[in-house]
């Protein structure tokens, strides 16, 4: 069994990058089976592509000896339109093993931005769908990718590896906004900047339950995009004030290399609205907002990276030792699942050996037992106790290197030579 896996994510690759990489949507991804298909039909293709990685896992059986990362490099390129040499020195390829082990650390969230984050479970599981609705799925990887789903759910169920929120905006909407506000379907929320922390931050808050978002940033462009994904608004930077009056909720990513809202702007801003509580959360390094600010009224609440990476640190301390079990429950299943699948190889091989050393061992007994017709039971008996215990002592040697090999990695040239040797077919 040969898997590869080329990956783009956001440990080796920067967003610009995995952008252009990215299958955007499920159309994209049709298209992409069927080019895949046309060239490799004997292959088997998942695609997982996230605002955080771009995978694609090939498979093939031994017999397919042309799969390779390279082909799967050609592919991403030539669908893409985008020359190789623009990717290949940004994105991670494996092998056998290596590849099955980087697939459940992704569905386990240990290579995930937010380490235990449950999203990338659906995100592989849909995957995995789509593959199956292009019939770009095979034996291989149906078994793999139902594996790796039964991995995740084991480390979720033996380990507190999902517990305790570590990223920076998790914690600023699940802890810090939560800690204000009791409910969100009825505040308005304000995004100025459109990264990936903005979008992080309003995946969480859409996840409790935020319907009325605007987001500013200086490029417009980028501001509708991300506003379009959550259902929400955008508008020009210029006009960031006044909703800075309006809002309940502002979250603050813009990265600027100095402060974006100083103390009297937003003193000025705060005596033209009503005073009504708003909670900033403050995801910039430096910072967007002036630490000041938060001594304006009682009822403005700023919460600035410092906390909250301090807060996420103390969580991340905590799930070390869970870190070190799911790492022990992926290497324990990685093993069983090659064990598996090169039994499957190496079985029938096995036991078509041992069917042929049977049928000689018994045509040879019945020529003796003509010759010797006076051998009695007791007699055939030991006989074939004898014969039985020299065959196996003469297999043994060679099926337990087939077995340790299997352990090992793919078994293939020792299962060619076996079958060539005893002349086994197929």
């Amino acid at each position: 069994m040969n898997v590869f896996v080329l990956s783009c994510n956001h440990h080796n690759a920067g967003l610009e990058l995995r952008e252009k990489l990215a299958f955007a949507s499920e159309e994209q991804l049709n298209k992409a089976y069927a080019h895949w298909r046309e060239r490799h039909p004997q292959s088997e293709l998942v695609v997982l592509s996230t605002c955080n990685r771009v995978e694609i896992y090939a498979a093939a059986d031994e017999d397919n000896d042309d799969l390779s990362v390279e082909q799967l490099t050609e592919f991403v390129s030539q669908f893409h339109n985008l020359p190789s040499d623009e990717f290949t020195d940004s994105v991670l390829s494996h092998h056998g093993i290596k590849a099955i082990e980087h697939l459940f650390d992704v569905v386990c969230s240990l290579d995930s931005m937010v380490l235990g984050e449950p999203q990338i479970v659906t995100q592989v599981k849909n995957a995995y769908r789509i593959a199956r609705e292009n019939d770009s799925c095979g034996p291989l990887t149906n078994v793999l990718f139902q594996h790796a789903l039964s991995v995740s759910a084991r480390v979720r169920t033996e380990t507190k590896l999902s517990e305790g929120r570590v990223s920076i905006a998790s914690v600023a909407v699940g802890y810090f906004a939560r800690s204000i506000f009791n409910r969100f379907d009825n505040k308005t929320v304000l995004v100025i900047g459109a990264g990936e922390m903005a979008e992080e931050s309003l995946r969480y808050l859409r996840d409790e339950g935020v319907k009325d978002v605007v987001v500013v940033n200086r490029n417009r462009e980028r501001a509708e995009s991300l506003a379009s994904q959550f259902g929400g608004r955008a508008d020009d930077f210029e006009n960031l004030d006044v909703w800075l009056a309006k809002a309940d909720l502002i979250v603050s990513t813009t990265g600027a290399t100095q402060t974006v809202v100083d103390h009297e702007r937003f003193a000025t801003i705060r005596k033209s609205s009503e005073r009504k509580p708003v909670v900033i959360l403050d995801l910039g390094a430096p910072r967007d907002f002036a630490p000041s600010i938060a001594k304006i009224d009682e009822n403005v609440f700023l919460i600035d990276i410092d906390r909250l990476e301090g807060h996420c640190e103390e969580n991340r301390q905590l799930r070390k030792a869970e870190i070190k079990q799911a790492r022990k429950i992926i290497q324990e299943q990685t093993q069983r699942f090659m064990h598996e699948v090169y039994h499957r190889a190496t079985g029938p091989v096995i036991q078509r050996l041992r069917e042929q050393m049977g049928e000689i061992s018994r045509s040879e007994l019945e020529i003796l037992y003509r010759k010797n017709p006076d051998l009695s039971e007791t007699q055939r008996a030991a006989v074939e106790k004898t014969v039985h215990r020299i065959v196996n002592k003469l297999l043994h040697p060679p099926l337990e290197t087939l077995k340790d090999e299997a352990k090992a990695g793919t078994p293939h040239g020792l299962l060619d030579a076996i079958k060539r040797l005893f002349n086994l077919g197929d």
